[in-house]
């Protein structure tokens, strides 16, 4: 994560001196330590420990660059040696810095804990002994360029990803299930490029070209992912902000894999528990697709304030169906709602939803470690922000078809902030059918979730914050049933000058095939900001 602060400083240095004049700077390095009490609401344990942090928050806006970092380090200390995670890393950070007319450098990080088997128990909370969760850290960096040849629009953008997830400890998954693998880690590359022209310029139809190419290297399994595609797409306008548009395209996907050591027909794990490669396997087909693909919709713009788009088509063998709506009632509130179908990876869905992160987020007050593995809250109607949720249902080491919709609502006046998200997610997943073991090939699961966050200024100096969340995780893998998280803590925090006071409460839980498990859990603690 240093890396990603250290990044967002150089962007920021590099490109504010010319409109130092026009820019605002905030910057807060902190140190705090926290009182936790965690009860266990089924069993009556408790569990009592302190925390040392030390972490970031930093907001740059100008004219040029606009960055945004919030990043926090926990070292815990137990009483009771009964803490098996004794330190933790959250943090988010983007950033963009334009450098010439129509190009920009886009830049992110982050730094949470995903589920890591998506048959295993659910973790609403990082407080105390937490199960089936590791820690996940993933960046992104890469220009963009939007600029006009005459009459035509030209726009091109490459990012280069990088993720790395730890082993977990243990999972909660019951005993006599298949051994499923650990994500390692990953480095992608996408560059897609357009060209065009808008309606009414040069045609009465708007004509578009464009194309893509992704590769993908992953450490486990000596994984590898490439693909690529172009298209043509026509907008024809028929009535006053409504239009009917259609695209045709050509595809190439093909995602291969090695085979891990077996011993006695066992896989063999390392010390992180990964399996190790067989360095004899033959390259292994998990997906090989080739050939043609369309859609075709309507696209809705009434004002500068709304926009929907809705296609239907096929793709990836099967009809498919994509589309976005935006609405922005006022500046400080609004909704945002997407419809989506790919192929992809952890590695690459995690990127992807990361480099669609505002510049400007919510703060908030998230003692219990919640903030950024669920939903993530934009300050303005026109960027609402965007859930992470389906992302970490699970590091599945498998890449998959990612089908869902999601959607993010804000509102926000004077001192008060709301937001509301939620919603499904399907991933049917590609691995190898040949070669021995157990294979995920053919298996799907399904995510539902839902997110509340709301915030209000009490008084001069203080701040009350709240949030409920909710989930639901099914996976088809035999032997297995769906899973429900559920969780809700409120926190008030009072500003002393330069130390921050913070009292919060919370209970979470989750339930699964008749068996629950619950605690209620509390925190005190001190921050003082430099």
């Amino acid at each position: 994560m240093k890396r990603l602060i250290i990044l967002a400083g150089l962007a920021t240095g590099v490109a504010m001196p010319a409109h130092a004049q026009q820019r605002r700077v905030e910057v807060t390095p902190y140190i705090e330590a926290s009182q936790v009490v965690a009860s266990d609401l089924n069993g009556g344990d408790v569990l009592t420990y302190s925390t040392v942090g030390a972490g970031i928050d930093a907001e740059v806006h100008s004219r040029r660059v606009e960055v945004q970092v919030s990043y926090r380090y926990e070292h815990r200390f137990d009483y009771q040696n009964k803490l098996n995670n004794d330190h933790t890393h959250s943090g988010l950070a983007t950033v963009k810095a334009v450098v010439a007319p129509g190009l920009s450098i886009e830049a992110g990080g982050i730094a949470t804990r995903t589920r890591s088997d998506v048959r295993g128990d659910v973790q609403t909370s990082n407080v105390g002994n937490f199960s089936n969760s590791a820690q996940v850290f993933s960046a992104y960096v890469g220009p963009n360029l939007a600029t006009h040849l005459g009459p035509m629009f030209v726009n091109g953008a490459y990012r280069f990803g990088y993720t790395k997830v730890e082993a977990p400890g243990q999972t909660g998954v019951a005993a006599g299930q298949p051994r499923l693998d650990y994500y390692d880690d990953s480095k992608v590359h996408v560059a897609t490029a357009s060209v065009g022209v808008k309606s009414g310029t040069v045609l009465p139809v708007g004509i578009t070209a464009s194309g893509s190419y992704t590769r993908e290297d992953a450490g486990q399994l000596d994984q590898r992912f490439e693909g690529k595609w172009g298209r043509g797409d026509v907008v024809l306008p028929i009535l006053r902000g409504l239009a009917i548009a259609g695209g045709v395209g050509y595809e190439q996907i093909k995602i291969t894999q090695r085979d891990a050591l077996l011993v006695g027909g066992q896989p063999v794990i390392d010390g992180a528990g990964r399996f190790k490669t067989d360095p004899n396997s033959p390259r292994r087909i998990a997906y090989d697709l080739d050939g043609v693909f369309w859609d075709a919709g309507v696209i809705w713009k009434p004002s500068r304030r709304t926009f929907f788009e809705a296609r239907v088509g096929r793709r990836y063998g099967t009809m498919s169906y994509t589309g976005s709506l935006s609405y922005q009632p006022t500046p400080g509130s609004g909704i945002q709602i997407g419809v989506y179908d790919t192929v992809e990876t952890f590695g690459q869905q995690l990127n992807g939803q990361l480099s669609t992160m505002p510049t400007a987020l919510a703060s908030t007050t998230d003692p219990f470690g919640n903030q950024f593995s669920g939903c993530v809250y934009g300050t303005t109607g026109a960027a609402t922000g965007g859930c992470m949720n389906a992302v970490f249902a699970s590091a599945t080491t498998s890449a998959y078809r990612a089908r869902g919709v999601t959607g993010v609502m804000v509102a926000g006046r004077g001192g008060t902030h709301f937001g509301i998200g939620g919603g499904w997610a399907k991933r049917d997943f590609i691995a190898p059918s040949g070669g021995a073991g157990f294979t995920t090939n053919g298996t799907s699961d399904t995510t539902v979730y839902g997110n509340i966050f709301a915030s209000t200024r009490v008084g001069a100096n203080g701040q009350l914050q709240g949030s409920l969340l909710g989930s639901y995780y099914d996976s088809d893998i035999p032997g297995n049933g769906g899973i429900y998280g559920w969780g809700a803590n409120t926190a008030y925090t009072h500003q002393f000058g330069h130390l921050d006071a913070t009292l919060s409460a919370g209970v979470f839980g989750f339930e699964r095939d008749g068996d629950s498990s619950a605690s209620a859990q509390a925190l005190l603690g001190l921050r003082y900001g430099f």
